[in-house]
C-alpha cells in the first residue's frame, strides 16, 4: 500500500514539469524590404496598325499589308524574327449614332482592324531608330515601351541580402525594445518582385530617332524571418 502511495505522489510532482517542457519556444517574426536600382539593357515595345475600311476583308487586307512593311522596317533595324511576337489582333464594326430618335437602330458604317506586335530590343541604343522606323512605315499605334535587366540575377541577389539584412535589423529593434534578446533562426521565407522602369518620354520628328529615357529598373525582395527569442 505505501508502494502505491509514492508512485501517485511521485506522478503528481512530475506532471507539473511535463506541462513546462511542452511551451511554446517564444519566437518573432519579421519582414525585411529592399530595393535595388539597376540600368536596364533591353527593352520590349507595343506597337501595331490600326486600319478602318467599308468591310471587314478591306480593313484586314490594308492591315495585313502596312503592317508587312512596319515588319520589314523592324527587321532592317536589326529587330530578329525570334524578337517579334503578335500580342493583340482584332476586327471590330464601326457603328452609327442612334441619332434623335432612340427607335431609330444603329447600323455598321465600316469596319477597324488592329494588330499589335510586341517588339524585344535587345540593343537600347537602338530603341530610338527602332521607333523612329516603325512610325515612319505605317505603325500608328503605341501602347508603352517596358524596360527589362537581360540579367536581373546579379542585382536581385543584392535586393536578398539586403532584405535578410533589414530583417535582421528589425528584430533586434524589436527585441532590445522589448527586453529580450534574439536566439536561433528558426525559419526564413522570401518573396520578390521586379520594379518598373521610368517613365518613357516619346517624341515624334520626322528628322530624327524618337528620343526615349531607359532611367531605371528596381529589383525587389522581401524576407521574413523567424527568430528564438532568449530571455
Amino acid at each position: 500500500m505505501r508502494i502505491l502511495k509514492t508512485i501517485i505522489l511521485s506522478t503528481a510532482l512530475a506532471s507539473p514539469f511535463a506541462a513546462l517542457a511542452e511551451a511554446p519556444t517564444p519566437t518573432i517574426t519579421v519582414t525585411g524590404e529592399a530595393t535595388v536600382q539597376a540600368t536596364p539593357d533591353m527593352a520590349t515595345i507595343s506597337l501595331g496598325v490600326t486600319t478602318q475600311g467599308a468591310t471587314g476583308a478591306e480593313a484586314m487586307t490594308a492591315n495585313n499589308a502596312a503592317l508587312a512593311k512596319v515588319i520589314e522596317r523592324l527587321k532592317g533595324a536589326g529587330i530578329e524574327d525570334k524578337d517579334l511576337q503578335t500580342q493583340n489582333l482584332s476586327l471590330n464594326p464601326n457603328w452609327s449614332d442612334s441619332g434623335l430618335s432612340s427607335s431609330q437602330p444603329q447600323t455598321i458604317t465600316g469596319y477597324t482592324a488592329t494588330n499589335i506586335l510586341s517588339v524585344r530590343v535587345r540593343d537600347l541604343a537602338k530603341l530610338g531608330g527602332v521607333l523612329d522606323a516603325a512610325v515612319g512605315d505605317g505603325a500608328n499605334t503605341l501602347n508603352g515601351v517596358s524596360f527589362y535587366l537581360s540579367q536581373p540575377r546579379p542585382a536581385q541577389d543584392e535586393a536578398r541580402k539586403s532584405a535578410t539584412e533589414d530583417a535582421r535589423a528589425r528584430a533586434e529593434l524589436l527585441a532590445t525594445a522589448a527586453g529580450v534578446k534574439l536566439g536561433r533562426v528558426l525559419s526564413i521565407s522570401e518573396n520578390q518582385g521586379y520594379g518598373g522602369g521610368m517613365p518613357v518620354m516619346y517624341e515624334a520628328k520626322a528628322d530624327s530617332a524618337v528620343p526615349v529615357q531607359a532611367g531605371q529598373v528596381g529589383m525587389s525582395a522581401q524576407v521574413s524571418i523567424t527568430f528564438e527569442i532568449v530571455q
